[in-house]
């Protein structure tokens, strides 16, 4: 008999990427009652950053991004990416991977506001 193991209400029927999208939206919804113009920015989640990006600018084995920005333009709104297997590979439970959600989230919302991450959120950098 083949067939889900959990019905999907169920915690377990959640896939990976499902549940690293929840953490991204939370850490989202925390900002947003500080900064209400992240309701203007897109969100989104990607398996793994492009060797090279629009510009023809590629990062090396040393750097591989965690997350970045897309600046608004011609009517689309701003972006905010974060990266999955980068994050997930560099984590190794839930805490530690909503806490390196939150960090790349906060700091890829700076860049976008020209602001520094403490700015974004004062707790930035805490254990």
């Amino acid at each position: 008999m083949r067939g889900p193991i959990a019905p999907p209400q169920v915690p377990l029927a959640a896939s990976r990427a499902d549940v690293f999208a929840d953490l991204v939206q939370d850490s989202v919804e925390r900002l947003e009652r500080r900064w209400p113009q992240l309701a203007d920015i897109d969100f989104l989640v990607l398996e793994v950053p492009r060797l090279q990006d629009r510009h023809g600018d590629s990062w090396d084995d040393e750097a591989v991004p965690l997350g970045g920005i897309i600046p608004a333009r011609e009517g689309r709104r701003a972006r905010v990416v974060v990266y999955r297997r980068p994050v997930e590979i560099r984590t190794k439970g839930r805490d530690e991977r909503a806490a390196l959600v939150h960090e790349v989230v906060v700091e890829q919302v700076a860049e976008l506001l020209g602001l520094t991450p403490e700015t974004v959120d004062p707790r930035y950098g805490e254990d």
